[in-house]
């Protein structure tokens, strides 16, 4: 596995990554997208990364931090992703391993997707229902 920073496009393999979770349930990477072609979140501001995961040369999987709006001075976990058949293989440890190595926030939250709330709890993220979020982790 090797994960590679997305920086001027969306990475190869997106459409099939986004069409599978769509089928999953999830619409955060139909956002991704839209959020992406508009210029609105392009994951390059001050502390923001969006990483890709890829498998031989499959993607994978997908996440990235931002600013946290609701909180001052922490990141947030946006877009995380990971293709079923790659779940429990160790590919999204790794993408929030990277991702929380830098910048060190004191704060990072996220809205764990329902059934992923062991996953966050496990990279030390603790609940905390509050203002959009469901999980946050304090350094």
């Amino acid at each position: 596995m090797r994960l590679e920073p997305v920086v001027a496009a969306l990475p190869f393999g997106f459409a099939d990554l986004r069409a599978e979770a769509r089928a999953d349930g999830h619409r955060m990477l139909d956002t991704l997208a839209v959020d992406w072609a508009s210029g609105r979140t392009r994951f390059n501001r001050p502390g923001e990364r969006l990483l890709a995961a890829y498998v031989g040369d499959e993607l994978a999987g997908i996440g990235g931090l931002t600013q946290e709006a609701a909180v001052p001075d922490a990141l947030r976990v946006r877009r995380f992703y990971v293709r079923i058949g790659y779940r429990r293989h160790g590919v999204g440890r790794a993408i929030a391993t990277e991702l929380l190595k830098q910048p060190k926030a004191a704060i990072v939250t996220c809205n764990a997707a329902a059934g992923s709330e062991a996953f966050w709890e496990a990279l030390g993220f603790a609940p905390d229902r509050r203002e959009g979020r469901t999980h946050l982790l304090t350094r």
